[in-house]
């Protein structure tokens, strides 16, 4: 099916099963214990080995030799397998630097071997045990140290300009101009990469922790120099990726070597170290944010400059996308430059580009707002636009982040935030803080197969996977509503390379994408029941379990027969994305509490106003984005990633020195979803909403702590000693 022009009025507008509250269907399987992971996967039948990975000890040089002897001869020892052994491999698609494989060594703990055991404990003791010659190099392991010689990319549109920026921000009454930094972050998944690989012949079976099938089956066939269709993937299950787990990453390719080399099943799960050093993190950037405006807060100009840094071949942190959206005014200019690090990839995590860039450009939009002495919501609402700013003429397709603003100003109490350091209850300085949220709608190609068996049960099948977001969920209430039952009468199955390809999880785009693709098979089988029916497929209603015209009622299990019918389409994508700019919006609001001694700081209340579209399930929906906001608290406060600039590592490479939010950190989270649809984001008319959760949280967090104290902090995290200085003296 092409989507190519606005959806109308379709089966999926009814909502009796689409935009109800239902309780995840997946749920029950997870709370007993029952939903079967990636390294959990078990035949009682199968003796699994156990392979334990050896990264590098180094972060740039070479491989000059490598000695297994030890290793192999050591108790419960089926293989080893070396870089040296598989010698250099094809890199795939989506991978910056090699897996596995050949002499140089291109980061930390890059793969360099694997010890397969046949316990656990025997692999983790024989690796200890490989011993590794190298020809170290000097690396470059910090971004400001990097900045001078960070290069323009040839590729992603790094740089854009409206009007006179310069001559503008030089004419301006009032102007801003600051430097913002965000850390390195991981993304602390709960469920490590893992996978277990089995051979059988040259066909190879993967479990695996994934959440783009496609796109790591075909980088992993890449790697092994194999056909594609030799490897069977399966990915029921996934316990959280936030971007981590897009692309194909050394615990599948070790598990496929180490399986053919000991002629057995292996598991392979990466320790934390390796899931922090070797697999891929959101890279730190430093980010410059120029605004003039006229004395009445209209904006005439605005600048922002990023740099980040990635291996060779890598990409930019795209910190400057939303600033080319947001807000109004004649006179732009925005520019990223890469530098060259050799530190592990950096690469997506949840929010690409808008998670970090909106950590600086909701700062400034504060720090303009109180120089210019308005609102800093009135601010932003004076500078809301209903085009593109950089090109005019393309409006956006839906857009009311003046609605978000204004609905969660008068629910979160904003008219009793007062000046910067005049509310106090104790030894707590209170304040409260605003940000815009703002992430770009994206669709990709996603395919699904729908089957109606002589029982009135429909059964869908798509690789498409669930990493915690509730895709079973929604794609069983696309489903039903399409074809008239309950939602007890869908069966989903999922994260199966055997089934169509889907969009897969990830930016944004999974729950529309894969619920417009199981939509296209549904309107398929929709037209094969009808015609096998003789109805007319332009009057015929699906309700109740049965299929009506005019004055003639089927059930779906008569229609169907004893051999069932079965249709399967992909929903391919129009040019609507270029005609109209479609994009989510939100409010965050959040209030804090700084201790006036300690310069502590505590999380009261937070809220989030989102407008994203067509809500599909405002349950699972709910549960995205408080789990978004609670990130951007762990990004706000206390994630960073420790670069030890000699050696070039991540040294808090666990989840007791890396450390995210937890519940105590956040009391109290409300959540709003605006009530709207949008035609023409697709069918559903629906949009993401779990990574708009997340942006701008952050920045509200900061701009909480300026109201509350009087400082203002423009380098993340914001820490306790960061605060000191400016505090108010205490007896």
């Amino acid at each position: 099916m092409q989507f190519d022009k606005p959806a109308g009025t379709n089966p999926i507008d009814r909502l009796k099963v689409v935009g109800q509250p239902i309780l995840r269907i997946d749920g029950q399987l997870k709370t007993t214990g029952q939903a079967m992971y990636a390294y959990e996967w078990h035949d009682p039948k199968t003796r699994y080995a156990y392979g334990y990975p050896v990264g590098s000890a180094i972060a740039k040089g070479s491989i000059k030799s490598i000695d297994t002897s030890m290793a192999r001869k050591a108790p419960g020892v089926l293989a080893v397998v070396t870089a040296l052994d598989v010698g250099e491999r094809a890199k795939g698609k989506f991978n910056t630097v090699r897996l596995f494989g050949g002499r140089q060594i291109q980061h930390y703990h890059q793969a360099i071997a694997v010890v397969v055991a046949e316990t656990f404990e025997q692999a983790r003791a024989a690796a200890a045990l490989v011993q590794v010659d190298y020809s170290e190099e000097q690396g470059s392991f910090a971004l400001g140290k990097a900045m001078d010689t960070a290069t323009k990319p040839e590729t992603g549109d790094p740089d854009s300009s409206a009007g006179d920026f310069d001559a503008a921000f030089k004419a301006a009454p009032v102007t801003c101009e600051e430097t913002y930094t965000t850390p390195d972050q991981s993304h602390a998944m709960m469920e490590p990469h893992a996978s277990i690989a089995a051979w059988d012949g040259d066909d190879l079976s993967l479990w695996t922790s994934s959440q783009m099938i496609d796109w790591l089956r075909s980088d992993l066939a890449t790697t092994l120099d194999i056909n594609k269709e030799k490897i069977h993937l399966m990915s029921p299950f996934i316990g959280g990726g936030f971007g981590g787990k897009l692309f194909l990453r050394a615990d599948a390719v070790l598990a496929a070597f180490g399986a053919k080399a000991a002629k057995r099943p292996v598991k392979v799960a990466l320790p934390r170290p390796f899931v922090i050093n070797n697999t891929t993190h959101r890279p730190a950037t430093i980010q410059r944010v120029r605004i003039g405006a006229q004395s009445d807060g209209r904006i005439t100009a605005i600048g922002h400059e990023s740099w980040s840094g990635d291996q060779a071949g890598g990409q930019l942190e795209a910190a400057v996308l939303q600033t080319r959206l947001l807000y109004a005014g004649e006179n732009r200019m925005t520019a990223m430059r890469l530098a060259t690090l050799d530190l592990p990839e950096g690469n997506a995590m949840r929010a690409p580009g808008e998670a970090p860039g909106l950590m600086a450009l909701e700062v400034a939009m504060d720090e303009m707002a109180e120089k210019l002495g308005i609102d800093p919501i009135a601010f932003r609402i004076i500078n809301d636009t209903q085009v593109d700013p950089e090109n005019p003429e393309r409006p956006f397709s839906h857009r009311d982040l003046v609605g978000c603003l204004k609905l969660g100003a008068e629910r979160f109490g904003w008219g009793k935030r007062g000046a910067p350091g005049s509310r106090r209850e104790g030894n707590w300085l209170i304040g409260m803080g605003v940000a815009a949220a703002f992430r770009n709608n994206m669709v990709l190609p996603s395919g699904a197969r729908v089957r109606l068996d002589d029982q009135g049960i429909v059964t869908v099948e798509t690789d498409m996977t669930d990493i915690g977001t509730g895709s079973y969920t929604i794609i069983a209430q696309t489903a039903a509503e399409m074809m008239g039952v309950t939602i007890d009468k869908v069966g989903v199955q999922l994260g199966d390379s055997r089934f169509p390809v889907s969009a897969g999880s990830g930016g944004q785009f999974g729950a529309n994408s894969s619920t417009s693709g199981v939509y296209a098979a549904c309107v398929k089988l929709r037209d094969a029941i009808a015609q096998k029916l003789g109805f007319n497929s332009e009057d015929v209603v699906f309700e109740n379990g049965q299929v009506l015209s005019g004055n003639r009622s089927v059930s779906l299990a008569e229609a169907a027969g004893p051999e069932g019918l079965l249709a399967e389409d992909t929903m391919q994508w129009g040019n609507l994305t270029e005609t109209h700019q479609q994009s989510t919006f939100g409010a965050h609001f959040v209030e804090v509490g700084v201790d006036v001694a300690t310069g502590e700081t505590r999380i009261r209340r937070m809220l989030a106003v989102c407008a994203a579209g067509r809500i599909l399930n405002p349950v699972t929906a709910r549960s995205q984005v408080i789990g978004a906001m609670t990130m951007g608290v762990g990004g706000a406060l206390s994630e960073e990633l420790a670069v030890d600039t000699r050696r070039g590592f991540f040294v808090n490479h666990d989840l007791a020195g890396y450390e995210v939010a937890v519940h105590a950190d956040v009391p109290h989270q409300e959540v709003i979803f605006m009530d709207e649809t949008d035609p023409m984001s697709s069918p559903m008319k629906a949009k993401g909403i779990g990574e708009l959760g997340l942006c701008g949280v952050s920045a509200a967090i900061a701009n909480a702590i300026h109201n509350a104290s009087g400082v203002r902090v423009r380098h993340y995290p914001i820490t306790l000693e960061k605060l000191l200085d400016g505090l108010p003296d205490v007896a």
